[in-house]
């Protein structure tokens, strides 16, 4: 599945229907009687979230959107039918702007939510409403922006071969690509890792493989910015770090730099929890470049290989000790 994360689109609300100038008369009546009935309402245009949905990929092809017209009104007082709506069904985590001011109308972050965009024309009223019919209403239109964050429990984020996807495939049911070269995922792949799926009562999670950083990036180089905003959804960063040096970078200096790249991007990232994972711990280097590691940086670091799935439930654990907290605080501080 492609993945698109940033659409433009027009949407137009439909239009009200025509009101009925129309007079009743039998044969008792000196004066006819006025009973056109009104137009019906034109469809509103409705943007909707909806959970089963990963990515804008409909948007990208379809980029105009219409609610139906309201219907006609007819004599004997008989209303127009009401336009139908016009549905747009979006991934959670997508920001509405509109295109002319560069405002925010709306950020869909739970399943079913919604929000009318553009309201459907009132229908013109008939001679039965007011002596003289009135036109309809033309309905709205506006360009909308359409912008995707992802939203997930833990982004994994690292320079590229690090090791990113070979982890999340070795913890959750995602199926990355993975291959011995820079940037073999080209796009945020979403994954669920189950805790105590024997149990009666599992646990899940979920985690965002996200393409490697680089130098720079929050300047929007290489794959830049446009993945780096995926990450301020999330609630825990994993910092994966090729502590091997495989691909002839210093793991210091890539944790370095790393640090470095979220700060510039955002104070917002810069102070979400943080994991640190030394990746590919089955290659000989990798255990002295640890040790360097840890004499410079005091903080918990976790080595693990993906590769021969060693160390992964500490890690899992870790994430599930972090999750746990943070939901028991935001338990709290709603009640």
């Amino acid at each position: 599945m492609i993945f698109v994360d940033e659409v433009r689109i027009h949407v137009k609300s439909g239009d009200g229907g025509q009101g009925c100038e129309s007079y009743y008369r039998d044969r008792y009546m000196r004066y006819p009687r006025p009973d056109g009935g009104n137009g019906g309402k034109g469809g509103d245009v409705i943007v909707m979230a909806d959970r089963g949905i990963q990515t804008l990929l409909d948007l990208r092809y379809k980029q105009h959107y219409r609610a139906a017209k309201g219907g006609n009104a007819s004599s004997k007082g008989k209303s127009g039918k009401v336009g139908a709506d016009c549905i747009i069904r979006v991934p959670l985590g997508t920001i509405l702007r509109d295109h002319a001011t560069g405002l925010v109308i709306r950020e869909l972050m739970e399943d079913q939510q919604s929000i009318v965009v553009v309201k459907g024309a009132p229908g013109g009223l008939g001679n039965a409403a007011r002596k003289i019919t009135t036109a309809p209403g033309v309905g709205e239109e506006r360009i909308l922006d359409v912008e995707l964050k992802l939203i997930a429990d833990v982004g994994i984020i690292g320079f590229p071969n690090a090791g990113k996807s070979t982890f999340l495939t070795s913890i959750s049911n995602a199926k990355s690509k993975i291959a011995s070269y820079p940037f073999t995922t080209m796009q945020p792949i979403l994954g669920i890792v189950s805790v105590d799926a024997d149990n009666d009562n599992p646990w899940h999670f979920t985690i965002a493989d996200l393409p490697g950083i680089i130098e720079g990036a929050h300047q929007g180089k290489g794959l830049g910015d446009r993945f780096l905003r995926h990450a301020e959804r999330t609630k825990i960063l994993l910092h994966m770090i090729d502590m091997a040096g495989s691909e002839g970078r210093d793991p210091l200096e890539d944790y370095k730099n790393l640090e470095h790249e979220l700060r510039e991007y955002s104070d917002q990232l810069a102070c979400k929890d943080q994991i640190v994972v030394a990746n590919k711990m089955d290659l000989p280097e990798a255990a002295g470049h640890l040790k360097r590691f840890k004499r410079k940086y005091k903080k918990k670091i976790v080595p693990v290989s993906s590769l021969r799935k060693e160390g992964l439930d500490e890690v899992i654990q870790l994430i599930r000790k972090i999750l746990c907290q943070e939901n028991s605080q935001g338990q709290s501080s709603a009640s």
